[in-house]
Formats: C-alpha cells, sequence, structure tokens
C-alpha cells in the first residue's frame, strides 16, 4: 500500500492538514474494496481527486473510469446518459445507444453533484447499486452491470432527505463510507503552499516571472474566508501572475484581487422574544383591559340615568362626551337608545307575563326604576333570576326559545344561566 505522500505527490495534491491526510487515508484503505463512497465538501475543495485515487489504487484501475457531472444534464435526457436507450425510445433517437453504465462495466463511475439528481432516476440508481440492473430507456429488457460507483456533493444531504429532493435509501446506499474534504479556511497553513504552487505552474504556462507574495500579502491570503476554495485561490493566482507587471505582489495589490465578502456574512436574526418584548405585550393589554372595565362604568352609569329620568333625549343631550366615548361614531343621526334593551341587556318583561308577577303599581312609570334604585342592585338581579327561571321552565329548558322570549340573545342567556347557576 502506497503511503499518503506518495499518493500525494502522484495525483498533486498539496497540503499537510491531518483532516486532509485522513481524507486520503480513507481513500486509500477503501480502494481495493468494492464499496459505494460518497465524497462530501464545498463546492471548490478538490472532491475530484478522491475517486480518481480510489480507482487508481483498486483492482478496476485497467478497466474504464468514467465521471459525469449530474448536474450539467438536462432532467429530460439524464436516465438516457446514465442507462442508455433504444432506438425510437423518444423524439430523436434514430439508434439504439449505450449508457454509462454499460460502458463502464467492470470498472468505476463518478457521479459528480449526485444531489442534483431527479427522484426518477434515483430510483433506477438504487437499484443499480442493490442488485447490479438496469433498463434502457424504452426496453424492457433487463441488463446487468458490474460497475463501482463513487459520488460527491456540496448539498446537505439530510435537509435534501427532509424536503424530499433525495432518497433517504439511496443516500445509506451510497454512503457506506462518507469522505469529508475540508473547506480551504480550514486549512490555513496550506494557503500559501497552494498559491506558490499555481503561481510556478502559470510561470510555466505563460512563460513569465513566477509572480511573490510580501509578508503582509501572505498574511491576507491565509486570513481571507474563500468562500471559491481552491478554485478560488487558483484564478485568483492566475490573475496575478498574467495581469499584474510588478512581480512582487503587496498587500495592497492584492486586497484589488479579493472580492469584499463583508456584504455577504451571514446576518444576526432574532428568531426568540426576549423578555423586553413579553413585558411590553403586558402592558399593552393591561392598558385595554383598564379602558374596557372604564367603558363598562360608563355604560353603567348612564343605563342608571335612564333608568331614573325615563327620558331618552335628555340623558342622551347632558351625556354627549360620555357616549361618543363609549360608540364612537357608528351612528351619530340615530338615537344610542332607540333600542335600549339589547344596548344593555336589561331583561325585556314578556306581554304575557302577569303584571303581578312583577310590580302591582303599574300605573306610575318612574315607580319601577325608583323602587330598583332604592332596594340596591340585589333586587333586580332577583328580578332577572325569576323571570329566567319561568321562561325556562315554560320551554322545558331549551334556551333558543327562551331567549326569544326574554327579548335577548342566546350568548347572553347561557352566560346569565352560568353566573346563577342554573
Amino acid at each position: 500500500m502506497e503511503s499518503i505522500q506518495a499518493i500525494k505527490q502522484r495525483f498533486g495534491i498539496i497540503g499537510n492538514t491531518p483532516s486532509l491526510n485522513r481524507a486520503i487515508e480513507k481513500a486509500i484503505q477503501v480502494a481495493p474494496t468494492d464499496i459505494s463512497v460518497l465524497v462530501t465538501g464545498e463546492s471548490g475543495v478538490g472532491k475530484e481527486s478522491i475517486p480518481k485515487i480510489i480507482h487508481q489504487l483498486s483492482h478496476r484501475k485497467h478497466n474504464k473510469y468514467i465521471a459525469v457531472n449530474c448536474g450539467a444534464i438536462p432532467e429530460g435526457t439524464i436516465d438516457s446518459e446514465l442507462f442508455g436507450h433504444e432506438k425510437g425510445a423518444f423524439t430523436g433517437a434514430t439508434s439504439t445507444r449505450s449508457g454509462y453504465f454499460e460502458v463502464a462495466d467492470g470498472g468505476t463511475i463518478f457521479l459528480d453533484e449526485v444531489g442534483e439528481l431527479p427522484l426518477t432516476t434515483q430510483v433506477r440508481l438504487l437499484r443499480v447499486l442493490e442488485n447490479g440492473e438496469f433498463i434502457k430507456v424504452g426496453s424492457s429488457k433487463v441488463q446487468k452491470t458490474n460497475v463501482r460507483i463513487v459520488a460527491a456533493t456540496n448539498v446537505n444531504m439530510f435537509e435534501a432527505i427532509e424536503k424530499e429532493k433525495f432518497r433517504e435509501d439511496l443516500y445509506y446506499r451510497l454512503s457506506t463510507v462518507e469522505i469529508h474534504l475540508p473547506p480551504l479556511r480550514e486549512r490555513q497553513e496550506d494557503i500559501h503552499l497552494l498559491f506558490r504552487k499555481f503561481a510556478s505552474d502559470f510561470a510555466l504556462k505563460y512563460k513569465m516571472p513566477t509572480v511573490k507574495l510580501t509578508d503582509n500579502a501572505v498574511q491576507i491570503l491565509t486570513k481571507y474566508r474563500w468562500s471559491g476554495n481552491v478554485r478560488q485561490l487558483r484564478n485568483i493566482a492566475e490573475q496575478l501572475s498574467v495581469l499584474e507587471q510588478n512581480r512582487t505582489i503587496s498587500a495592497s495589490t492584492l486586497q484589488n484581487y479579493l472580492p469584499n465578502t463583508s456584504s455577504n456574512l451571514p446576518a444576526v436574526v432574532k428568531t426568540t422574544k426576549s423578555e423586553s418584548d413579553f413585558s411590553s405585550e403586558r402592558e399593552i393589554l393591561y392598558k385595554v383591559l383598564f379602558d374596557m372595565k372604564s367603558d363598562l362604568n360608563d355604560l353603567k352609569k348612564l343605563t342608571m340615568e335612564l333608568m331614573k329620568s325615563g327620558n331618552v333625549k335628555d340623558v342622551e343631550k347632558e351625556n354627549e362626551h360620555l357616549i361618543q366615548k363609549i360608540y364612537g361614531n357608528e351612528d351619530n343621526d340615530a338615537s344610542i337608545y332607540e333600542e335600549p334593551v339589547q344596548q344593555t341587556e336589561v331583561l325585556s318583561i314578556p306581554e304575557h307575563v302577569a303584571s303581578n308577577d312583577i310590580i302591582e303599581d303599574t300605573q306610575d312609570k318612574y315607580h319601577f326604576a325608583e323602587e330598583i334604585q332604592e332596594e340596591e342592585t340585589l333586587s333586580l338581579q332577583d328580578k332577572e333570576l325569576e323571570l329566567i327561571k319561568k321562561s325556562l321552565e315554560r320551554h322545558n329548558g331549551k334556551r333558543k326559545l327562551a331567549a326569544a322570549e326574554l327579548g335577548i340573545s342566546e350568548r347572553t342567556l347561557y352566560r346569565k344561566i352560568k353566573q346563577y347557576d342554573l
């Protein structure tokens, strides 16, 4: 078995970070087997190197190695590309075509960006992984293939599974062994080494002196976030090699080539309410409740004055400000007391109820109100309770009919029943 350092030299891998060495070590260990491998990592970290190492160190190294970018193939043709098609299977299929799984029989297929596969294609791929069988598009004949699959992705597979964009069973079949490549920002000691390698390669390619960085420029280079990883670093090295006349690159010069990523930093979003937020809400709620209590007291005052005087217009005129406060501008043209029973929820007296059940002397229209005032509110409650009981008995406990007879809503009657524990 070759050493990690020998593998790095053979495949042109630069870096000594422990996490990078661990990834290469896992690739070396898994290569002699036929189990599936999933390579994970951000875009631009060099995931394509791992499948090459696995293929070259396996017993399949003399057979075909095919790399397929799943994200670059249109959804309508990817099944044909991977599994082939029969003549006439669809418009434009003028001849029978062999797919990658047929061509690479005995070898290795690298499925890059496997997370972009359509769900229908994922079902076909799962069958290949489970029993090595596939069917060409437009055919009913089952074919066999002996292919080792190495897949790679830069998406969070668990999120894709949650959103039902990737099959969970396929994920576990692909990731028998998972190899993770670290992003460049976690390999700070490797960044300058990589830059020097790229600068040397471009100097040779374009036949010009190699660019070099000052100490300050090296510090900026290693502290930069590198969202595009190794691919972005390579592009910066190429730009500097081609565009800069001065082959010693200062910190200020380097900064001109580094995109400003401050605007791309994640914003802190407050997802939970603070204690002050809840305190403010409580204060608002208390204020609303106090206002409601004040309005209710004002309403009681108006009702009592109406019962004393019996003159609606006088009460309305004298308490114009109070009425405006309680009712607003809902109906300025009409008197708010046109239906006093509904507004104040004072029970009306049915016509067929005997007068002696309520009051003996009905000649004086003020007698009832004066008696209520003298006997306090308790006597009004007794009369209310008595009327409710009689009405409910008369209608055999049917609240709807009793409420209609009493001239109040069924909801008000239900509240009175609960209040008096009937």
